[in-house]
């Protein structure tokens, strides 16, 4: 899986076996290794964040640290997606 930065334990990830037709644009999160049921978080075109799901139990106050720092790094995040997947959509 690619990863995108690491914060302390945890890493922010792209997940590379995503459906077709691609889904919008979000990153993974788990501690240690990317896991399959990592929490997800969509990234919307503003480069704000939103909570799809929380499967892997990443504490609140942790899982709003990494959600700010993916706000501050989206542009980034945004770029890689593309050059990753080479197209891109938001959820909103």
């Amino acid at each position: 899986m690619p990863q995108v930065f690491k914060i302390g334990p945890y890493w922010v990830y792209f997940w590379t076996n995503e459906n077709k037709p691609l889904e919008p644009i979000h990153v993974h999160v788990s501690e240690g290794n990317p896991a399959s049921n990592g929490t997800k978080i969509w990234i919307t075109a503003s480069g704000k964040c939103l909570l799809c799901h929380n499967k892997s139990r990443i504490p609140d106050k942790a899982l709003r640290n990494i959600m700010r720092m993916i706000e501050a790094r989206a542009n980034n995040i945004i770029k890689k997606w593309i050059v990753y997947f080479g197209e891109i959509t938001y959820y909103c």
